[in-house]
């Protein structure tokens, strides 16, 4: 057992695994840490026991205290209920993640495929109650000192995303990056269900499983699952991230968790009196970045040249060669000013994955719902156990922060259905259920 010497580099590498601020770093010092162990990362069935039992520092038993307890929950059945199940969660999105997180602790086998390489969304989420419950007897706060202090109850994606793959990595998940999922590979001879991907050299293209968790976003939707689309009036929503450089004065700076127009007439009234933007409601959230997420009207978007011409059509209206992206920025940069009453006098634009002004504008009039969120496909032989989670399942109404709250039950659900799934439960019962 390694000793308590300070000196010991695992603990200096565990030390830099948690506070690690891109999923990069936070792979990087895992794959040191188990080294240093001497943990084989693909024995998933006893990583974490060898891991509890190799790093003996007390900060790590902090963690492993939490991650006991919920581990010890009857429903898991001592991570014995999934034993025989390997399952592929497609997306590392929190919903992916915490999906992934459940499905490990029942005792499955598990490997994430995520497409991009890092996590770089800045947008921030509303946490309800429970979301935040759950993260901290996953040890959230140990990841991140900040996470839920006082009266804030939301988090950035990035920062929950890089939450979340910290537990999926120490409970043995594996976690692939930079990888393309093309579709799935039916059984033939001795192979099992695979999955198709880019490239096809990657391990995980190997990787035969029973059960598939598409956690793919909204736009993904796999083969045999029919959508629903629900159109409302057209509401455009406008969402942008400032640098926050988290000085004395930001900090001040009050939150707005959410203000319509309907309970707050003057101030909109003002804001269009002023600056000739018009809002239905606008949200402030401060964390990594100043986020803000506004529903603009179309008029005002017309007046002001961030819409070049107006179409009845929602796709041609918001097409990126309709918007006038610099006005774009000016319209979110002049209400974000506004809203704070000027008090963030130097808002400079948050960079995006691709390096520019981290500013979109979407219509959210139209929202997908899948119609079903389980199906079993069975092909020579051998079945496949198939989930929705997340947006792919169903898009949020985001100002009501409902994405992470359903998207976490849905990991719940998902998990109970595999649950049953891995023992013996007649499939038609489990679909039933689900």
């Amino acid at each position: 057992m390694a000793s308590q010497d300070p000196a010991d580099p695992s603990h200096a590498t565990f030390d830099l695994f948690v506070q690690a601020q891109s999923c990069k770093d936070v792979k990087q010092h895992f794959a040191a840490l188990y080294q240093q162990l001497d943990i084989d990362p693909k024995d998933f069935r006893s990583f974490y026991i060898k891991l509890k039992e190799r790093l003996n520092y007390w900060k790590a038993k902090e963690l492993w205290k939490k991650l006991d307890k919920r581990a010890s929950h009857p429903d898991y059945k001592q991570g014995k209920a999934c034993t025989k199940n390997k399952c592929l969660v497609l997306g590392a999105g929190p919903c992916g993640l915490r999906t992934a997180i459940e499905l490990s602790l029942l005792g499955a086998q598990v490997v994430v495929l995520e497409k991009r390489e890092c996590f770089s969304r800045n947008n921030v989420l509303h946490l309800w109650p429970y979301t935040i419950y759950d993260l901290r007897w996953l040890g959230a706060k140990k990841f991140y000192g900040k996470f839920c202090t006082g009266s804030l109850d939301h988090i950035s994606i990035r920062q929950l995303q890089l939450i979340l793959l910290k537990v999926c990595l120490l409970l043995g998940v594996e976690v692939h990056t930079g990888v393309e999922f093309q579709g799935l590979i039916e059984p033939s001879g001795e192979n099992g269900w695979m999955a198709k991907l880019q490239p096809g050299s990657h391990p995980a293209a190997t990787f035969q499983f029973d059960v598939f968790i598409s956690a793919g976003g909204g736009r993904f939707v796999p083969d045999g699952f029919k959508h629903k689309e629900l159109r409302g009036k057209l509401a455009i929503g406008i969402t942008t991230n400032f640098i926050n450089g988290h000085t004395a004065a930001e900090a001040h700076v009050e939150e707005i968790s959410g203000v319509a127009r309907i309970y707050n007439q003057k101030f909109f009234q003002e804001l269009l009196t002023e600056t000739g933007i018009n809002l239905e409601n606008i949200v402030y959230y401060k964390d990594d970045t100043h986020y803000f997420v506004m529903t603009a009207k179309k008029k005002s978007l017309l007046k002001k040249g961030v819409i070049k011409q107006d179409y009845s059509d929602a796709k041609e209206l918001l097409a990126p060669a309709n918007v006038d992206h610099e006005a774009l920025c000016r319209y979110a940069h002049d209400a974000a000013y506004f809203s704070t009453g000027g008090k963030l006098p130097d808002l400079q634009f948050a960079k995006n994955h691709a390096g520019q002004p981290d500013v979109a504008m979407f219509d959210f009039t139209c929202m997908q719902r899948a119609e079903n969120a389980s199906l079993v496909r069975e092909r020579r032989g051998k079945k496949l156990l198939m989930g929705l989670v997340g947006d792919c399942l169903v898009e949020p109404f985001w100002p009501l922060g409902t994405g992470i709250a359903r998207g976490f039950l849905a990991s719940f659900d998902t998990a109970w259905m595999v649950r049953s799934w891995g023992m013996g439960v007649p499939h038609f019962k489990v679909l039933a259920e689900r």
